[in-house]
């Protein structure tokens, strides 16, 4: 991996993952704990509108498709405070119709040659310089704003009744936090596509959240997976020439199975200390 960073493309490669991997720890963490990974999904997809908004009216790519996941976001958010029940069906339908604008926009884009690879399954490698300050930018700003408002997401995401009696803005804090998830989407996508930005999103704070003892702590934790998934998967798709993206999400997701697969093996072991545990089998032995 070092003799890879005499290359340019991939010091900004692992910049960007790094940078990456503290948002989707930070934020991941936030959107596992108050269960909105399906709406955080329908966002991602949603964005694909605001690839086909950018090309199409020639803007800057991040104006375009965070201006276009912000409006969408902010209206799945409304609709899940106002719509409960609904509100799988009308994300649902907020996230096709996104997707099928994002199409019929670059269909109607004059001259337009782009490779629709690069943002459903993303390009780490190809991340300039002044997206890396963009990305430090709006990133800062994100942990700036967790941290100010730690306690009240932290009362929200657990008990939002209790949050409403401390007086909590909790409808104020809940948009505020959709935003801050399609920003990061945005952001994220560039690396590993829309189709796999959810699954670095929540990846390393799901397996954070088994065992972490506070919300903070699971943010840390979440943080430190997310950084050694993506420098695990840039080493691997550099040493044997693979489309990192995708290889990054492996990597996590074999984190992801790791995990649960020691869960299951401590619980087993757990059930079998359990004084008492082998009374059932010697009755049994004793009645045949």
């Amino acid at each position: 991996m070092l003799e890879a960073l005499q290359f340019e493309f991939m010091r900004n490669a692992l910049l960007a993952g790094l940078l990456a991997g503290v948002m989707c720890g930070v934020v991941g963490s936030l959107v596992v704990v108050n269960r909105i990974v399906f709406l955080a999904g329908g966002i991602a997809h949603a964005a694909y509108g605001g690839i086909g908004l950018a090309f199409f009216l020639g803007w800057p790519f991040l104006l375009g498709t965070s201006s276009f996941a912000l409006a969408a976001a902010l209206v799945m958010a409304l609709v899940t405070l106002r719509m409960k029940q609904r509100a799988d069906t009308v994300i649902g339908v907020i996230w096709a119709v996104g997707m099928a604008i994002g199409v019929i926009l670059l269909d109607l884009t004059p001259g337009y040659n782009v490779d629709l690879m690069s943002y459903l399954f993303g390009s780490i490698l190809t991340v300039p310089e002044k997206d890396l300050w963009i990305m430090l930018g709006v990133g800062s700003a994100i942990l700036a704003l967790v941290g100010r408002y730690f306690h009240p997401l932290l009362a929200m995401s657990y008990d939002e009744e209790f949050a409403l009696v401390r007086g909590v803005p909790v409808r104020g804090l809940y948009l505020a936090l959709i935003a801050m998830v399609a920003v990061t989407v945005v952001l994220v996508m560039q690396m590993v596509g829309l189709i796999l930005v959810i699954a670095l999103l929540t990846m390393a704070p799901f397996i954070a959240e088994r065992y972490a003892g506070s919300l903070l702590q699971m943010m840390v934790l979440a943080v430190l997976l997310n950084l050694a998934f993506i420098a695990v998967g840039l080493w691997l798709s550099y040493a044997f020439d693979l489309t990192s993206g995708a290889t990054i999400i492996l990597v996590a997701g074999g984190g992801f199975f790791m995990s649960w697969a020691v869960d299951r093996g401590m619980g087993r072991l757990r059930r079998q200390r359990i004084p008492g545990g082998g009374h059932g089998g010697e009755a049994s032995t004793g009645g045949g």
